[in-house]
This record gives C-alpha cells, sequence and structure tokens, in this order.
C-alpha cells in the first residue's frame, strides 16, 4: 500500500509539473492553444494569467516531490487536500473535466497516502 500511494504522488506531482509547463510555456503556442481548445486571441489575452497557474501548479508538482524524498506525510496530505479543492473549483467554474484531471487523482491518492499512513503507523505500533 505505502508504496503504490508513493507512486500514485509521484504521478500526481508528475501532473502537475506537466500542467506547469504547459501553462507557462505552452499557453499561447499551438499546442497550448489545441490542448485548451483556445483561439488565438483567448490565448493571447489570457497568457500571464495562465503563467500564475501554471506557478501555482509548480508548487503544488514540486512540493509533491519534497513530500516523497522527505517521507513528510503531513504535507503530502496538505498538498493533495488543495489539489482536491483546486481541482473541484476548478470544475465547477471553468471546465467539468477539471474534475477528472486534477479533482479526482488527488483525491484517489489523498486517500491512499492516508491509508498507507494509519495501516504504517499501525503496524509500527503492533511491532514496538
Amino acid at each position: 500500500m505505502k508504496f503504490f500511494a508513493g507512486f500514485m504522488t509521484f504521478l500526481v506531482a508528475l501532473l502537475h509539473l506537466g500542467i506547469m509547463v504547459l501553462e507557462i510555456f505552452f499557453w499561447n503556442h499551438p499546442v497550448g492553444k489545441k490542448i485548451f481548445s483556445m483561439t488565438a486571441e483567448v490565448a493571447q489575452s489570457s497568457e500571464v494569467l495562465a503563467m500564475n497557474h501554471g506557478l501555482y501548479n509548480s508548487f503544488f508538482g514540486f512540493g509533491l516531490l519534497w513530500g516523497l524524498i522527505s517521507s513528510n506525510q503531513s504535507l503530502k496530505v496538505f498538498l493533495l487536500i488543495c489539489i482536491t479543492i483546486a481541482g473541484i473549483f476548478g470544475g465547477l467554474t471553468t471546465a467539468i473535466s477539471v474534475l477528472y484531471i486534477q479533482a479526482l487523482p488527488g483525491f484517489i491518492t489523498l486517500l491512499l497516502v492516508i491509508k498507507s499512513k494509519r495501516r504504517h503507523a499501525g503496524e509500527a505500533h503492533l511491532f514496538s
């Protein structure tokens, strides 16, 4: 369970780093326009806002990697809660697909991390 929770945390981190790259570097590029279904005018007018969103996604991605490297469960739980809430808000205010792309993976990973934390704590308590 601990391995799977860590693997899923890593995938969610990569997802957010990928979103960061799209929002910061490829928003006003044919790739970004196609992925986000935008006209050239929309991409141009929202480019600075997208870069700001990309910066926040970098915090999620790098923060989760930091949580994995340092084995900081509290950091992972906090960031996964933030990701889930941001995904729900984005799904309700921008596009329903954000619920499936961001909120659902974040929430599933959150549950796995919490379950592995409890299981790991329980095992340590049983054998100490």
